[in-house]
């Protein structure tokens, strides 16, 4: 089956990343089904892609509504065909301390960044499953694996889809099945989400630097669902933020609290009424690249978690025979 004739699904593909990536597949020659709930960005992304000559059918659903995903993947099935790979990269967050987050603000968050990440995986494996093939793309963090001040309902969630997706993984490894499951763990990238998420705080919000233009997360994001390893770390930060609280989760504590409070916060002021996308879309801002064009980087290393395991592996036991051949030195 050639790119042409394949469906990929992408929840949350009219802003950032997911818009990002909605245009790599369409550029590949993928046909692209887009999920998302603001009818402008559906309307803007869909001309995007149509531009570059994918066949695109775009659906306004909430990824918090299960039933309404469920509905969208039948649909798709039925429009465009058999979708052999699904992406969830739908995100809200709330930026501020914990204790100034109220319950509904906790819950509406997880209902979107982390149960979103269910509910569609849950209605792609519907399909996938009875065809014993297909591939699906979990958009990650870092924040997965280190959590960061300020973010404590997004980190959490993020935590959650890890440990939601290797739980999966086992099942479906348990069940001889198919159909493929990844991860990619993404570091700072410039998308509207630092102008549209609810902040609790007098400043505007920042991503943490080095910041990365959304077609590098894309391009990881079409690897992964190509090659599908268990997970794709990218970025040198990711790498850090990943080994280091492997192997000093107190210092890192410490680190940041210290730096990355001021580090996520810019010197301007909040406006006063400014909207944000936590239970209703913002029209006007679904575009691609956030407001930091100038400080971004376009390009990332990319790799597996298996062969950053194999590099680590490789350089314990070149450090081992390092102290052998030094002691044997010492001794003769």
């Amino acid at each position: 089956m050639t790119d042409r004739e394949q469906t990929v699904v992408i929840c949350g593909g009219t802003a950032g990343v997911g818009r990002a990536t909605a245009h790599a597949f369409a550029q590949a020659g993928y046909r692209v089904a887009v999920i998302a709930r603001g009818e402008q960005g559906l309307a803007d992304t869909r001309s995007e892609l149509q531009a570059l000559g994918a066949t695109v059918l775009a659906i306004a659903a909430d990824v918090a509504d299960a039933q309404a995903i469920d509905e969208a993947a039948d649909r798709i099935e039925a429009e465009l065909g058999p979708i052999e790979i699904w992406v969830n990269a739908a995100m809200a967050t709330v930026f501020g301390p914990a204790n100034t987050i109220s319950a509904a603000e906790f819950k509406r968050v997880t209902e979107v960044t982390y149960l979103g990440f269910v509910h569609g995986t849950l209605a792609a494996l519907r399909h996938m499953q009875a065809r014993n093939r297909g591939t699906i793309v979990q958009v990650g963090s870092a924040l997965a694996y280190r959590a960061i001040p300020l973010q404590s309902a997004y980190c959490a969630a993020k935590f959650a889809i890890r440990g939601f997706t290797d739980s999966l993984r086992c099942e479906l490894i348990h069940a001889n099945s198919r159909v493929r499951l990844t991860m990619v763990q993404l570091p700072a990238h410039n998308t509207p989400q630092f102008d549209w998420s609810r902040n609790k705080m007098q400043y505007r919000p920042q991503p943490v630097p080095p910041i990365h233009t959304p077609a590098v997360a894309a391009r990881a994001i079409v690897r992964a669902a190509t090659d599908a390893p268990r997970e794709l770390w990218l970025g040198r930060a990711s790498f850090q933020a990943i080994i280091g609280n492997m192997f000093m989760p107190g210092l890192l504590d410490r680190m940041m609290a210290k730096q990355a409070w001021s580090g996520q916060l810019t010197d301007e002021p909040v406006s006063n009424g400014q909207p944000d996308n936590l239970f209703q879309p913002v029209e006007g801002l679904h575009r691609i690249e956030g407001r930091f064009g100038d400080r971004t980087q376009n390009k990332a290393l990319g790799l597996s978690a298996a062969t950053v395991g194999k590099l680590a592996a490789a350089g314990l036991a070149l450090a081992a025979v390092l102290v052998i051949v030094l002691v044997a030195t010492i001794a003769g």
